[in-house]
């Protein structure tokens, strides 16, 4: 098995995408595509070739859902395990989320310095469902 390399996130808020991408790329030594929407992450997709993706699922342009949808049309993408990141923290919210075919859930706020290890069993286990909260 590979070792997870490139993590691509996307993620409407620039706060929260700073804060991504410290804790990835700084804390954690990945490589990190940092991406403003769903539709500019359907571009870099092809392009940066993430191991796996942090996709928010509130967005203005596309939803997190719509944008999973869009990227498992992508051959190079079907197999990409994508994780939800959300501040809904109900179960069957959560629940609902997992329905769309997401490989698990990280529930908004996340601890920066922990999220590079805790991406790890989303990527190492792929279509396993689990939630971070």
């Amino acid at each position: 098995m590979s070792e997870l390399r490139r993590v691509m996130c996307v993620e409407d808020d620039a706060d929260i995408r700073m804060i991504l991408e410290f804790s990835l790329a700084a804390v954690g030594g990945y490589e990190v595509c940092m991406c403003p929407g769903g539709r500019n992450a359907l571009q870099q997709a092809a392009v940066f070739r993430p191991d796996l993706v942090l996709l928010d699922v509130m967005m203005p342009d596309l939803s997190g859902p719509e944008t999973l949808a869009a990227l498992r049309e992508m051959p190079s993408m079907r197999g990409v395990p994508v994780v939800f990141m959300t501040a809904k923290a109900m179960p069957d919210e959560l629940e609902q989320l997992l329905q769309h075919g997401a490989t698990g859930l990280i529930v908004k706020p996340f601890d920066p310095m922990t999220l590079p290890k805790d991406i790890l069993p989303y990527w190492e286990h792929g279509r396993g469902c689990h939630v971070l909260a």
